[in-house]
C-alpha cells in the first residue's frame, strides 16, 4: 500500500476528472463546552479528511485540477506551554502531499467560484456562507456547483480504495476485540455502564474513540438507547450496538445480543435464530448489481417467514411483507452505507443513499431504509436485521385494529423476554461476492453463549 499523500494525490486527481471547478472544503473546529479552554472533542469534516488526511482543526483545502493547497495557520508560541510542540504548516503539508501550504489569511483569493459542503458546526458553516457570499446550510440541500462537488464526492466515496480499506479493517479487528470484551465482563457487572466501560476502554487502549454514542442496553426495543443506568438481570438480553473510528475518522459499527444469564431462553433462542437466519440470508445475497432494495426485502421476507413458523404471524411471507407485517417488529432498515461516518454521508441527505431517479417510500416497512442504489465492488455496507417489540407500535389502537387477525398476540405474548434482537455486521462488496470485515465475531447463538460464560 502506498503512503497517505500518495492515496491523497490519486483521490483529488478522480476528483478532478468529475468537475471543472475549484473546491474549497473546510475541517470545522472544536466548540466551548462551558468555558473558552474546556472544548467538546474535535471532529473534522468527513468531507475535508477524505482529501485532507488528517484530522486537521481550523484548516481548509482549496481543490483545483487535482492540485491541493492547504491553509492552516501555525500555531502560536503560547500554545506550547500547554499542548507541547505541535507540527508546523509545512510538516503537515509534506505528510499530506499539498502542492502548496498557507495561513488562513490567504485564503481570500481563492474563494472566487469555489463550491463547498457545508460543516456541521454554526461557527464554520456561518463563516463559509459569509466568505463565499451564499448560504451554505447543513440542514438544507446543497444547490448549484456545491450540488455538483457533492455528486462528485459521491462518486467517490461509495467505494473505498486501498488506503480506505486498510483503516476500515483497523476499525473493524478493534471492535470486534471490543465486544468480546463486553461480553466477558457482563457477568460481574452490575450495570449497563460497567459492559460499555469494559468495551470502550478497548477502543482507548488502541488510541481510538467510538464512531457513535454506544448503546448498551436491556431495553433492546429502544432502537438508540443512550441511557446505560439500568440493571443487569438474569432472564435480559443485553444489545450493545458499538464501533469504533480510527485516529483518521473511519468507522466500524456492530452489533450482538446476548443473554445476560449467559444462556439464551428457549422463546430468545427462538427469535435470535430467525434474525440470524434473515442476516444470514442477506449476506449470503450481497454481490455488485444486487439492489440493496432487494437485500431489505429478503431479510423482511426471512423474520415474516421465521415468525409465521414461531406462530406469531399469520400468512403467506411474500404477502405479509406486502402488508408491512413485518414491519411491526422490524421498522427499520436492513442496513446503511459505512466509510468516514458510521451512516456514510448522511449528511448529505439521501444523495449518497439513494440513486438518483429513487425516492424514499411512504410505506410503513421501507420509510426507514438508508440505502436505495445497486451494489458496486468496494461499497461497505452493514447488514443488520432485527426484532423489536416496540410499545408504541404494538400498542396502538390503529396497528391492532389493522393486524388483528395478523398477529396471534396471544402467542406474541409468550415471547415477552425477548424485547430486542439485532445483529449486524459489516459486509464489503467484493468482485464476486462478499467479504465480512467483522467475521471474526461470532454470531451463532452457541458461541455467543460460550463467550458470555468465559468458556
Amino acid at each position: 500500500m502506498g503512503s497517505l499523500a500518495d492515496t491523497l494525490r490519486d483521490r483529488r486527481q478522480k476528483l478532478a476528472h468529475l468537475i471543472d471547478f475549484p473546491a474549497i472544503l473546510w475541517s470545522g473546529g472544536s466548540n466551548s463546552r462551558n468555558f473558552p479552554a474546556n472544548r467538546f472533542p474535535f471532529r473534522a469534516s468527513s468531507h475535508f479528511l477524505y482529501f485532507a488526511g488528517l484530522p486537521l482543526s481550523n484548516a481548509a483545502i482549496h481543490l483545483e485540477a487535482g492540485k491541493l493547497t492547504l491553509f492552516i495557520d501555525d500555531p502560536a508560541p503560547r500554545s506550547a506551554l500547554w499542548h507541547g510542540e505541535t507540527p508546523k504548516r509545512e510538516e503537515i503539508a509534506q505528510t499530506i502531499g499539498a502542492d502548496a501550504a498557507q495561513p488562513l489569511s490567504e485564503l481570500m483569493p481563492f474563494l472566487e467560484g469555489a463550491a463547498t459542503i457545508a460543516v456541521q458546526d454554526a461557527t464554520t458553516w456561518t463563516q463559509q456562507s459569509q466568505l463565499l457570499n451564499r448560504w451554505v446550510l447543513p440542514q438544507s440541500q446543497p444547490e448549484g456547483i456545491d450540488l455538483e462537488l457533492a455528486k462528485a464526492i459521491v462518486t467517490l466515496r461509495l467505494t473505498h480504495d486501498t488506503g480506505a480499506l486498510a483503516e476500515l479493517r483497523k476499525a473493524a479487528n478493534v471492535s470486534v476485540s471490543a465486544h468480546k470484551a463486553g461480553m466477558a465482563a457482563t457477568a460481574n457487572a452490575k450495570i449497563e455502564a460497567e459492559v460499555r466501560a469494559a468495551m470502550e476502554s478497548v477502543f482507548i487502549a488502541h488510541n481510538m474513540t467510538t464512531a457513535y454514542n454506544s448503546i448498551v442496553t436491556v431495553h433492546g426495543e429502544v432502537l438508540h438507547n443512550e441511557q446505560y443506568h439500568h440493571p443487569l438481570q438474569p432472564g435480559n438480553l443485553l444489545l450493545a450496538d458499538v464501533g469504533g473510528e480510527t485516529e483518521l475518522g473511519w468507522a466500524a459499527d456492530i452489533t450482538r445480543t446476548w443473554p445476560v444469564s449467559g444462556k439464551f431462553s428457549p422463546t430468545q433462542r427462538d427469535i435470535y435464530d430467525v434474525v440470524l437466519a434473515a442476516h444470514d440470508a442477506c449476506i449470503a445475497n450481497i454481490r455488485p448489481g444486487v439492489e440493496y432494495a432487494e437485500i431489505h426485502l429478503l431479510g423482511a421476507r426471512v423474520i415474516a417467514e421465521g415468525l409465521v413458523n414461531l406462530g406469531i404471524l399469520r400468512g403467506n411471507p411474500e404477502d405479509l411483507v406486502e402488508k408491512d407485517a413485518h414491519a411491526l417488529f422490524f421498522p427499520h432498515g436492513i442496513g446503511h452505507l459505512l466509510g468516514l461516518d458510521v451512516h456514510d454521508m448522511e449528511d448529505l441527505g439521501d444523495l449518497a443513499g439513494y440513486e438518483e431517479g429513487k425516492k424514499r417510500s411512504d410505506r410503513f416497512g421501507l420509510g426507514y431504509l438508508r440505502l436505495n442504489r445497486p451494489l458496486r465492488t468496494g461499497m461497505l455496507v452493514t447488514i443488520e436485521p432485527g426484532f423489536y417489540q416496540v410499545p408504541a407500535i404494538l400498542n396502538d389502537e390503529k396497528t391492532r385494529s389493522r393486524y388483528q387477525y395478523t398477529v396471534n398476540w396471544e402467542r406474541l405474548s409468550q415471547f415477552a423476554d425477548v424485547r430486542g434482537i439485532r445483529i449486524e455486521d459489516d459486509v464489503l462488496v467484493t468482485d464476486t461476492g462478499s467479504e465480512v470485515l467483522t467475521a471474526a465475531l461470532p454470531n451463532d447463538a452457541d458461541t455467543i453463549e460460550h463467550l458470555v460464560n468465559k468458556i
